[in-house]
């Protein structure tokens, strides 16, 4: 039996997680969380074999909490689940300790076959991810720019990319603005950008928003 941690803010959402899985015997969901920083509390108090997590969560992102559980528990099996296309996050997750990435559109079918490898200790990305990893490991001199950013400075550029004020954005990461505005000179130098708007036109180049 694998015991699985669902951890999305959505609870219709966990809701119909739960009732895809509960399709298989070999599953059992022991533990849901809504945040972040409840998601690592409840790898603490239960027996967890795999984590099904989602990117974008209040407070504690899942890239935050991605990091943690590998700091902490690197053997811990993690399916990330996003409603952000592949392009945006997949090769970064993966590089991170991901076992493996799924969007919110995916069938129930490809969820389930997903949850199965990586519980018998495999991981699980689509033929597009596996393409991008490779380019990315062969080609490391020709990467893109953003992907030298840290998994927060990403996360900020995407939101000023997508028209997020400096307040909105600290306030849906739970950060003071002069953090943000750190970030976003941090993120502009790496970047080679002056200001915003060539920040915008450079994510949409790139389809990193939605």
């Amino acid at each position: 039996m694998t015991n699985i941690l669902i951890a999305d803010d959505h609870a219709l959402f966990r809701e119909g997680l739960k009732q895809i899985l509960s399709r298989e015997h070999a599953f059992q969901v022991v533990a849901e969380a809504s945040s972040g920083q409840e998601a690592l509390e409840r790898i603490a108090e239960h027996n967890i074999d795999l984590v099904i997590l989602d990117i974008s969560m209040p407070g504690r992102t899942g890239l935050d909490v991605l990091a943690d559980i590998r700091q902490n528990n690197p053997t811990l099996p993690v399916l990330i689940v996003s409603m952000h296309p592949e392009d945006q996050y997949a090769v970064r997750v993966i590089r991170a300790g991901a076992s493996g990435y799924l969007t919110k559109e995916s069938a129930a079918s490809e969820l389930i076959t997903a949850v199965h490898r990586i519980a018998d200790g495999g991981r699980y990305i689509s033929a597009s991810v596996a393409e991008r990893i490779a380019d990315a490991l062969g080609d490391t001199h020709h990467d893109a720019p953003h992907h030298a950013l840290s998994d927060r400075e990403f996360q900020v550029m995407r939101m000023l990319a997508a028209g997020k004020t400096l307040r909105e954005i600290a306030e849906a990461l739970i950060l003071s603005e002069k953090t943000i505005t750190t970030y976003r000179a941090r993120i502009l130098e790496k970047m080679h950008l002056r200001n915003n708007v060539e920040l915008s036109q450079y994510a949409m180049r790139h389809d990193l928003i939605d």
